[in-house]
């Protein structure tokens, strides 16, 4: 058995749903240091976080990382316990196994064969991970780089481990995230008798045409790397559950995935002005959980181009598709960002899954990678 299956099986079986760690920092960390890598916990409220850094000199590359997963759901859709790591059929089955334990444990093999062959390699090698990736991520990566910033401490290259490829591994490489911004926005009316709807005011009423307005919009039309943004209603709730009464009030839960063409302020203008055009009584609340990053061409990309092509003998295509990841905080500091890591087909999903010959192969092309930039 592998050494990369073998640390994600450890890993696995910790149910380390987000927040929580359930000790993987600990197995990461006995494995990097007998290699030369200092450990500090920046833990943060309920939070961990671990930065492992191997070297003292530029350039300084880093595996990016996290250890929380999401809730496994039903336990008796599976076809095995989400928190046994099970062997079937050529692939390893359990929740993380994709996202992203299976990175994680790529990375880390990858970085010990490295040091094995080249243990004066130049620069510096670091692994940050955190336990918070998968919740609100307020005290994950955000404040473990507001730290190393505080000390002038710069990253140079860092490299996500999250689910990128799509049909075989390294097929895709994320250079950038569309940002993310959330709204929560209440209309308010007036409670009263559907049989007397002249001495009441139904917000539901009274939305509909914003809430047409807000998803016919064309917020802009995308560019060559990102695709048009886009407000998605994610939840609506109102009423009191009794069928004769029109409520007082509307929540509405909203977010809008967006390009390099549209900032915060300019979302948030636009917004509020067509609900007053509307004239509604309303509260909005936002949270912005990330801006929009693109790393363009250069040392990063063309080592990992590269690397796959070596390891597999395909080209992988460039991409911002996805979500937001924690790369988010790591590129306004200046680095080069990408995410490569397995295929995201079983993330989040019942019987969660990473095929073992794939795991092989992320790590040897994590290692070539290193070797590209660093030997």
């Amino acid at each position: 058995m592998s050494k990369t299956l073998t640390l994600l099986q450890d890993l696995i079986r910790r149910p380390s749903v987000t927040p929580k760690d359930e000790g993987c920092l600990e197995v990461i960390a006995a494995r990097l240091s007998p290699l030369g890598f200092k450990a500090e916990r920046l833990d943060f409220h309920d939070t961990q976080n671990i930065w492992l850094r191997r070297g003292e000199v530029k350039p300084l590359f880093v595996f990016l990382g996290h250890t929380d997963v999401v809730p496994p759901g039903p336990l008796d859709k599976w076809d095995s316990p989400p928190f046994e790591p099970t062997i079937r059929d050529g692939k390893l089955y359990g929740r993380g196994a994709a996202d992203m334990k299976g990175g994680i444990a790529a990375f880390v093999t990858a970085v010990e064969r490295f040091i094995n062959d080249h243990p004066n390699h130049q620069g510096s090698i670091a692994v940050m991970l955190t336990s918070d990736e998968e919740g609100i991520a307020t005290n994950g990566v955000v404040k473990v780089v507001e730290v190393l910033e505080g000390r002038n401490e710069k990253i140079d290259w860092c490299l996500v481990g999250e689910p990128s490829s799509d049909k075989q591994i390294g097929d895709v490489i994320r250079v950038g995230r569309r940002g993310s911004i959330n709204g929560k926005l209440t209309i308010k009316g007036i409670q009263g008798h559907v049989a007397y709807p002249e001495l009441a005011e139904n917000p539901i009423h009274t939305f509909a045409p914003a809430l047409k307005e807000l998803t016919d919009e064309i917020w802009d039309r995308g560019n060559s790397n990102f695709p048009p943004t886009s407000l998605q209603v994610s939840n609506i709730n109102s009423g009191t559950g009794a069928e004769n009464i029109i409520p007082g009030h509307l929540d509405v839960q909203f977010n809008l995935r967006f390009c390099t063409e549209l900032d915060e302020q300019t979302i948030k203008r636009r917004t509020h002005a067509i609900l007053d055009k509307h004239g509604l009584n309303y509260e909005l609340t936002w949270r912005l959980s990330g801006n929009p990053f693109l790393t363009q061409p250069g040392a990063l990309i063309d080592a990992t181009h590269a690397a796959v092509k070596t390891v597999t003998g395909y080209e992988p295509k460039d991409d911002t598709g996805g979500g937001t990841s924690d790369g988010r905080f790591i590129a306004p500091t200046g680095a080069q960002v990408i995410e490569l890591g397995a295929l995201n087909e079983s993330i989040h999903k019942i019987n969660e899954h990473i095929g073992l010959d794939e795991l092989e192969t992320l790590s040897l092309i994590y290692e070539q990678v290193l070797v590209n930039l660093l030997a």
